[in-house]
């Protein structure tokens, strides 16, 4: 069965120390270099999930605005 445009699977063993190796390709189509940091999500009954780089951002500014909203919502 041949996969969806755009969609990917890949499989990662997991070392000694927890460590996991992302397959070249995975790297290579999402522009994962060393030393780069990624946002780990997980979820008991779903799994994990590694967003892409732009989730950083996506997720630091909601967090700020939540932030922003309690000290607000505390002002009233």
């Amino acid at each position: 069965m041949k996969a969806p445009k755009g969609k990917y699977a890949w499989t990662a063993t997991v070392g000694e120390k927890g460590q996991i190796v992302i397959p070249k390709q995975a790297r290579e189509i999402f522009d994962i270099r060393p030393g780069d940091n990624l946002l780990i999500l997980g979820d008991e009954k779903k799994g994990l999930a590694i967003p892409p780089k732009s989730a950083f951002a996506e997720l630091a500014a909601a967090i700020f605005e939540a932030g922003e909203r309690e000290q607000e919502e505390e002002k009233e």
